[in-house]
């Protein structure tokens, strides 16, 4: 199980993309990549290429509300989960500049991000688990936050993940699991005993009333991370990142991340 970080005390007062951009600048001007002729190439993944043919069928890559980006750099490859997919061929120093405004941006400055940390050998498990794994990976973190946090507790999920949910609502109950999503189409619903909070008005209450926040890293690239991280130092409580998009990002700021199957 890849398991890394443990810091509950990043400065907040910088937007999480602004101080990550910062840190991968230094390392990529450390290893004098900036001006290499080196294409970064970024496509957008069809379900079955991304997580293969899980038996559930309603993840939302599955379903079509999110798609993968793959960036390659020099032969490494990495994912970033997105609602906005974009293309994108250029160089490192062009990814470096860009301007983080829209998920589709933010998609492919992290996934690129993630290929050259890859490719530097400072973080490892950057493709998504595919076919049966996201099934495992959803039990692993359920157990995992069970046997090494505690048994009784409120776990809130930040992020409909349906394979993290149903194994959280089957561990600790439903009654003790709180959830919000940005789907409109899921805000308000019923999913594995457990009512749908949105997530634009909602998430700060789901901490308040959460002992633990687990968190996809798809926060990272909707631009909601920075609110959720300011939330989560204001009531104290324990988080924890889930995926592969979080890779790079948890390894240069020391974030808590979790994830069972990411593939190298």
């Amino acid at each position: 199980m890849s398991f890394t970080g443990g810091n509950l005390s990043r400065h907040n007062d910088i937007a999480i993309l602004d101080e990550v951009r910062i840190k991968f600048k230094k390392v990529v001007d450390k290893h004098d990549l900036p001006g290499s002729p080196v294409a970064v190439f970024v496509k957008t993944l069809s379900p079955e290429e991304a997580i293969g043919t899980p038996g559930r069928r309603d993840f939302p890559i599955v379903i079509g509300k999110e798609r993968v980006v793959e960036a390659e750099f020099r032969g490494s490859k990495a994912h970033a989960f997105t609602d906005s997919p974009k293309e994108f061929i250029g160089n490192l120093g062009e990814v470096i500049d860009m301007p983080l405004v829209t998920n589709g941006d933010r998609a492919i400055f992290i996934a690129t991000m993630n290929a050259v940390l890859k490719h530097l050998n400072i973080i490892e498990d950057t493709l998504h688990c595919k076919d049966e794994e996201p099934e495992k990976c959803a039990q692993e973190i359920a157990s995992y936050i069970k046997n090494n946090i505690s048994q009784e507790l409120v776990v809130g999920l930040i992020g409909l993940n349906p394979a993290i949910l149903d194994a959280l609502s089957s561990f600790f109950g439903p009654k003790n699991i709180r959830i919000t999503d940005l789907n409109k189409q899921n805000i308000g619903t019923v999913k594995y005993g457990v009512i749908v909070w949105d997530g634009n008005t909602m998430t700060e209450k789901l901490i308040q009333e959460s002992d633990i926040a687990l968190l996809t890293g798809t926060t990272f690239v909707n631009g909601t991370f920075d609110g959720i991280w300011r939330a989560i130092q204001q009531y104290k409580k324990n988080y924890l990142i889930y995926g592969v998009t979080s890779s790079g990002i948890c390894e240069l700021t020391g974030l808590k991340r979790i994830c069972p199957y990411g593939r190298k």
